[in-house]
């Protein structure tokens, strides 16, 4: 579970700050006319959304949590700011597990 831990936090990190960047070129994009930016972050943000989700459930089935809390977890990285208090969360209860875990052993 530690493993994927780490792939996990920074992907949520990284698709945090590009869907505030995406938020920024959507702004320009639909408020001032100015296209070029959005066209260039959509699609990395996109590319890298997918890496967050497969890093999500890759924890996710290692942890052995719900289907719906993994999909809540999905869901965190498609509004701003939000997936920033879902890995606080997700780190949280990880390592609570892992010391539990540890604990018994």
């Amino acid at each position: 579970m530690e493993s994927a831990l780490k792939p996990f936090r920074i992907l949520a990190y990284i698709v945090g700050v590009m869907l505030l960047i995406l938020v920024t070129c959507i702004v320009l994009r639909y408020g001032f006319g100015i296209e070029e930016p959005s066209k260039i972050v959509s699609p990395i943000h996109g590319f890298l959304y997918m890496l967050y989700l497969v890093a999500t459930m890759n924890l996710g089935m290692k942890a052995r949590w719900t289907w719906q809390y993994i999909l809540g977890v999905m869901l965190a990285g498609t509004v701003p700011l939000l997936s920033f208090v879902f890995e606080r969360r997700v780190t949280r209860r990880v390592e609570s597990e892992l010391a539990t875990a540890a604990a018994i052993a």
